[in-house]
């Protein structure tokens, strides 16, 4: 779940999409939009169940994750289809791979559920080792900035690239209110997830109308996608915006693909990670070989498939290569 909060970047507030991103974008809907439909995953709780000792990267982890077998996994898990609730289990692209980075290490990754904006203080309080949530690697998060105050909060989290993807717009199926992209919200209603690169993305773009003598976005920020959806569908919001994976999921699925259509191009086109504290130097390079494992046996390729994502995999693994 696209700043010290966001889910996606808010670095780029005037940037399109790479024409890479945009690529991807197109990609995702002609490949997602069939496979995310129906299959399920696997990524619940019982998933990659530990193998301990036996592993091939248990010798990588920190002694107190050896003794446990547990990582501790913060995620807010109402984010489809990266993760989200399915008959009564989490399951989604960040559960299938963190069944797969189990396998690798040896021990469980328990997914953990909690608003989004609370998970890097859930882990500066030790409640979670790590964070996986569809969370930009943002500079502001490397180095512990506010977004709102320009000013150092925290140490600040390492990042583990897993994913890339931008944020996107989409409105009532056949009822575009005349939005053909963020040029066109001036004046209009959105709805966005609190906190998160589609939240300050709309607050820059809501300036620049005012700044041209247009009347500014009107920002309806829910504590999560789902609650804007159903704004949405209401007809209490012209449109909403949020990652292009979920936003693909909501454009496939809701109404059996008839409540939503996808608007323009993706913004703010930036890597997915997942955070680790800036002192669990080993946790993170565990963490590191682990994907990069995946990688190479096929595992983290067949995931992305599974969910028709693919098209934003990761290459390479890099640590805070976000801006």
């Amino acid at each position: 779940m696209t700043a010290s909060t966001t889910r996606r970047t808010a670095a780029a507030r005037s940037r399109l999409a790479a024409a890479g991103a945009i690529a991807v974008a197109g990609a995702l809907l002609l490949s997602g939009c069939g496979d995310m439909r129906d299959k399920p995953g696997t990524g619940d709780e019982s998933a990659g169940a530990p193998q301990g000792a036996n592993a091939p990267l248990f010798d990588k982890l920190p002694k107190r994750i050896q003794a446990s077998k547990v990582i501790k996994v913060g995620s807010d898990i109402a984010y489809p289809p990266i993760e989200f609730k399915k008959n009564g289990k989490n399951v989604g692209v960040d559960l299938d791979l963190g069944a797969a980075l189990s396998k690798e290490l040896g021990v469980k990754l328990e997914f953990n559920n909690s608003v989004f904006d609370a998970l890097l203080t859930g882990m500066r309080s030790k409640r979670y080792d790590i964070a996986m949530s569809a969370m930009t690697d943002t500079k502001e998060r490397q180095e512990g900035i506010d977004p709102k105050t320009g000013k150092k909060a925290s140490e600040g989290v390492d990042f583990i690239d897993y994913f890339s993807a931008g944020a996107s717009l989409y409105t009532k199926k056949g009822d575009t209110k005349g939005i053909k992209g963020w040029e066109d919200l001036c004046g209009k209603k959105i709805g966005v997830q609190r906190g998160t690169v589609s939240d300050n993305f709309a607050k820059g773009e809501s300036k620049k109308c005012e700044e041209s003598d247009k009347d500014p976005i009107s920002i309806e920020a829910y504590d999560n996608d789902l609650e804007a959806q159903t704004r949405l569908k209401a007809g209490g919001v012209d449109a909403v915006s949020s990652d292009f994976p979920s936003a693909v999921y909501a454009a496939a699925t809701s109404g059996g693909g008839k409540d939503f259509e996808i608007i323009g191009d993706q913004v703010a086109a930036n890597p997915y990670g997942i955070a680790v504290g800036k002192d669990d130097t080993q946790l993170r390079d565990a963490l590191k070989a682990a994907l990069e494992a995946i990688i190479k046996n096929g595992a983290y390729e067949k995931v992305l498939k599974t969910w028709g994502v693919e098209a934003g995999a990761v290459k390479e693994v890099k640590i805070n290569g976000g801006q």
